[in-house]
C-alpha cells in the first residue's frame, strides 16, 4: 500500500509524534525521514532545515490551541469576560498537556507563530468585550505573561531528590544560609504528574496564579 505524498503538514504532524513519543530531542532530519519512509533530503522540498520545523511544531500546537478553545468559547461582554478568558487559557493549557514538551520549545523561538499570535488576538478580543482599553490590555498581557498561552516559566527548577524518604542532601546543605527557603520546599509537594508542566507548574498553582492576575484585571477594569 502506497504511503501519503509527503507535505509540509504531513512533515510537521509527523515531528510532533516524535517529540511526543521520544522529547524534543528526538526530532531531527534523519529521524523523520525514517518515521515518513522517505529519503532525508526530499523533506527539504517541504521545510528548509531543522529550525522551521520547530517553528512549524509550534504552529501545529498553536493550531490544536485554536481548535479547543474554539470548541468552548462563551460570551465575553461586560463582566463575562473573565470566565471567557479563564476557559480559553485553560483550554490552552489542556493541549499542552498532551504535548509537555511544548512550553520550552514555545519559549527558544525567536519566530513570532502566526497560530499562538492567533490565540493573544482572540484573547485581546475578549478583553476589548469586557471594557479595557488597548493601553489596559497591554498591561494585562505582561501580567499573564506565558499563562495566557497555558503555562507557568518559573524562576528556577531544582534537581530531583532521591526517592528513599531519606533528606535530601542538597536541600540539608543549604538549610543554614537558606532556612525559610528550604523549609517552604521541604514540605511543598505536587501529587499529580500527570498535571504537570515544569517543577511548580502543576493544574492547581496554575489556576491559583491565573486567578489572582484575573481578579486583578476585572478590579482595573
Amino acid at each position: 500500500m502506497s504511503r501519503p505524498a509527503l507535505s509540509r503538514d504531513r512533515v510537521l504532524r509527523a515531528a510532533v509524534e516524535l517529540a511526543d513519543s521520544g522529547g524534543i530531542s528526538a526530532v531531527t532530519m534523519r529521524r523523520l525521514a525514517e518515521e515518513l519512509g522517505a529519503e532525508a533530503m526530499s523533506l527539504y522540498h517541504h521545510v528548509a532545515n531543522k529550525e522551521q520545523v520547530l517553528d512549524g511544531i509550534v504552529d501545529v500546537i498553536g493550531a490544536e490551541i485554536n481548535e479547543a478553545a474554539a470548541r468552548v468559547t462563551l460570551p465575553s461582554h461586560g463582566d463575562g469576560w473573565k470566565k471567557a478568558a479563564r476557559v480559553r487559557i485553560l483550554a490552552a493549557r489542556e493541549v499542552l498537556l498532551r504535548h509537555p514538551w511544548a512550553p520550552a520549545l514555545i519559549e527558544s523561538r525567536t519566530n513570532a507563530s502566526p497560530e499562538i499570535l492567533l490565540h493573544m488576538d482572540a484573547l485581546v478580543g475578549i478583553m476589548s468585550d469586557g471594557g479595557f482599553s488597548h493601553d489596559q490590555t497591554h498591561h494585562a498581557l505582561h501580567a499573564l505573561g506565558s499563562r495566557a498561552v497555558g503555562f507557568t516559566q518559573e524562576l528556577f527548577t531544582p534537581g530531583n531528590g532521591p526517592a528513599t524518604g531519606e533528606p535530601d542532601p542538597v536541600m540539608a546543605a543549604m538549610a543554614k544560609r537558606l532556612p525559610n527557603l528550604v523549609g517552604m520546599l521541604s514540605e511543598i509537594a505536587h501529587d499529580d504528574p500527570d498535571s504537570t508542566l515544569g517543577w511548580c507548574d502543576d493544574q492547581a498553582e496554575f489556576e491559583f496564579g491565573l486567578d489572582i492576575v484575573l481578579d486583578g484585571l476585572d478590579r482595573l477594569r
